[in-house]
């Protein structure tokens, strides 16, 4: 098997745009070289306690302040790539494309982020590699981590003295390839928002569950009943797998495969006016569509939280909130990501 590399030359700032931006084109994952030192936040949620290099130290190569995004997709017989892009209701479907279509649309998305930020060279190199052991090298840089007083651990490690004395909860997650971890922002952001408002009597839907941490979190802290939805079928096993891991029981979590945006049997079985809380950690292009749709799943008075969102599209899924007649109640930032939260009046 080969895999085609599409390595973009940018500078550290720019990293997580450029990589939510190129999502919507197919491209997911990146691998980031750069020679960004690790701060205080990323040494504890990688658990380690690294030295401090001196500049000539942490030379690989690269210039200081620029950074490569490495995207690897799969070269057929035929030369053409095979990747997933969301359509116009969000719906994720495979298209196949050439390199050079691919190398167009990423050059176009890059030509548009360059009118509104600073994103460096910009340049695209595009190369063959040979099979990687893709399921399970990532395994190596996936370590138990932190998000305030919540200890985020996978199977292949274990806790220790100090975590037990740290840690008010462990999430037990093995996110496998498809799925996030927890670590990121917007999942953070989203988690922090589902601790406030969480009770005994909630009623939860995960719109694009994924893993499941969100649900099954939201079940540690009190949540009475959960339902998550999402495109991929292979979030049910991944769902089953982590609800085992952390002691949750089979009736206090539902999942449902399909799309919740247009697909009126999903949206019957999902149900109406029943939700105290819809959590939607998805990319400002689906929130946009999706919004409306929610109204009718939340029971008045129920909140609404919404992340995915990168900063460049925080007026836009902001404006769908209020255009759905929601009250919006808090905006939060981390990094370069946004959530925000909503009730139904």
């Amino acid at each position: 098997m080969k895999w085609m590399r599409f390595r973009v030359r940018t500078n550290e700032e720019s990293e997580d745009i450029i990589i939510s931006y190129l999502e919507d084109i197919g491209l997911e994952g990146a691998q980031i070289e750069d020679n960004a030192p690790l701060t205080a936040q990323d040494k504890e949620q990688m658990f380690i306690d690294a030295p401090e290099l001196e500049p000539d130290e942490m030379d690989n190569g690269i210039e200081s302040g620029v950074a490569y995004l490495n995207f690897f997709l799969e070269i057929d017989d035929e030369n053409m790539l095979t990747v997933e892009v969301p359509d116009e209701n969000g719906e994720y479907v495979k298209t196949r494309k050439s390199p050079e279509e691919m190398k167009t649309e990423i050059r176009l998305k890059l030509d548009e982020l360059k009118e509104f930020s600073d994103i460096g060279d910009g340049t695209i190199s595009v190369d063959v590699t040979e099979d990687i052991d893709w399921i399970n090298n990532w395994k190596q840089y996936f370590h138990k981590f932190y998000i305030d007083d919540i200890l985020v651990i996978p199977s292949w490690e274990k806790e220790n003295q100090e975590d037990m004395d740290r840690a008010s909860m462990v999430l037990h997650i093995d996110p496998g390839t498809a799925f996030g971890t927890g670590m990121h922002e917007t999942t953070q952001l989203c988690i922090r928002m589902l601790k406030k408002y969480v009770t005994p009597e909630t009623e939860l839907l995960d719109v694009g569950t994924g893993s499941g941490v969100l649900s099954i979190l939201a079940l540690m802290f009190g949540a009475k009943h959960a339902v998550g939805t999402d495109l991929d079928k292979c979030a049910v096993p991944a769902v089953a797998e982590n609800m085992e891991n952390n002691g949750i029981s089979a009736d206090k979590f539902d999942m449902m495969i399909g799309n919740i945006i247009d697909d009126k049997s999903v949206q019957d079985k999902v149900g109406y006016d029943k939700y105290d809380i819809v959590v939607a950690n998805i990319l400002a292009n689906v929130l946009v569509p999706l919004t409306p749709v929610i109204l009718a799943r939340l029971k008045t008075g129920g909140i609404y939280i919404t992340s995915g969102i990168i900063n460049t599209k925080e007026e836009e899924v902001k404006k769908a909130h209020l255009d759905a007649g929601l009250e919006i109640l808090e905006i939060h930032h981390q990094g370069d990501w946004v959530s925000i939260t909503s009730r139904k009046n």
